[in-house]
């Protein structure tokens, strides 16, 4: 597996299999050359995490980019990766019930992720099409996979790097990164989810509605990480809530909490 994404702006990080294996499930660890400088190393180096979980088209994007660049963050949306997924399996007609032929595909992800959060595959832009009915129809299948999760997670930790990241998905606050100081979980009511998807991708409105209220029942009933809100995150409703608003209560809860302190050290 190749991921290139922005954890800084605008320097990215390549995660290659060698980095999935120095880093795994541990993440981000520390570095000093003294047991009496431990504590201090950790709290002048330790990254401040943002998880901002929620149901599809509730402002993760959007929201989490424009977080990041207020606090000179990184910013990743980790539904890209079964996104990119999906779209492969697709391309090669594996069939997405298969989870173990899909854990493989893993190894043949070869992504850039540019810091408008646009996703490549050498030269080509993916982007849209990884939004696309035929890919939203089987994402919830294959993200549902407990191999597939298992085969991914480690490369989601590895992007972790001072002075911080906003990481966008369903399950960060509770499994990925269970420790992050600051849990968001980003809602909207459907309709408004399936309207802005419906602009997004051109689709009817009611067949759109249709396909994210059957998402969210998939997304909140599979077995491996279903998509639940942390028992200690903030419930933001971005329901007829301009952007800009939402970023700015999320950037004053991480500043609240250490976030600008931490990004002047850096």
């Amino acid at each position: 597996m190749r991921l290139v994404a922005p954890v800084s702006w605008p320097p990215k990080l390549e995660l290659t299999r060698e980095l999935r294996r120095r880093h795994g499930r541990a993440g981000w660890t520390p570095s000093v050359s003294s047991a009496g400088g431990q504590a201090t190393a950790e709290r002048a180096t330790e990254p401040f995490i943002i998880a901002l979980d929620g149901p599809a088209a509730s402002g993760k994007s959007s929201v989490g980019l424009g977080t990041a660049r207020e606090l000179g963050f990184g910013y990743f949306d980790t539904g890209l990766l079964y996104r990119m997924l999906t779209w492969l399996a697709l391309e090669l007609g594996v069939n997405t019930s298969d989870a173990e032929r899909l854990a493989e595909l893993v190894d043949h992800l070869d992504i850039d992720v540019d810091p408008m959060g646009r996703v490549f595959r050498g030269q080509a832009d993916l982007t849209e099409q990884l939004q696309q009915p035929a890919v939203d129809a089987a994402v919830s299948e294959v993200s549902a996979h407990p191999r597939v999760r298992d085969a991914l997670r480690p490369a989601q930790r590895a992007l972790i790097r001072p002075p911080g990241l906003v990481m966008a998905g369903r399950d960060i606050g509770t499994v990925i990164v269970p420790e992050a100081p600051l849990k968001i979980w980003l809602s909207a009511s459907p309709e408004e989810r399936a309207r802005r998807r419906s602009r997004q991708t051109g689709g009817p409105f009611e067949r759109v509605l249709e396909g994210m209220r059957r998402r969210d029942q998939l997304d909140a009933s599979r077995d491996a990480a279903p998509m639940a809100r942390a028992f200690d995150a903030v419930l933001v409703d971005t329901t007829g809530v301009a952007p800009e608003d939402v970023i700015k209560r999320i950037v004053d809860l991480a500043r609240s909490r250490g976030a600008s302190s931490l990004k002047n050290r850096v």
